[in-house]
């Protein structure tokens, strides 16, 4: 998967971190694991937003369609009334 250009950065991990990536990557591939670590966490970050977002606008719209439901329940009950 090609991601265009890179960039050289200078960061400071806790040597535990560190023993773990290079016990997963070696010392050529630390960028490559670090790189689909941040992705990966990301994404999850993302999912976990718009779950949340999703929950909240369904709470939102609860009574809403209550209410709507309640509307239009004698509609429904005279149709199964009609037809049964």
């Amino acid at each position: 998967m090609k991601r265009g250009a890179h960039k050289r950065i200078n960061i400071t991990l806790p040597e535990s971190t560190v023993e773990m990536i290079e016990s997963i990557a070696g010392k050529g591939s630390r960028s490559s694991l670090i790189d689909s670590a941040v992705r990966l966490y990301v994404k999850n970050l993302n999912e976990a937003s718009l779950k949340q977002q999703l929950k909240e606008g369904a709470i939102a719209r609860a009574e809403r369609d209550l209410e709507m439901a309640k509307e239009w329940s004698h509609l429904e009950d005279e149709v199964w009334q009609k037809y049964l």
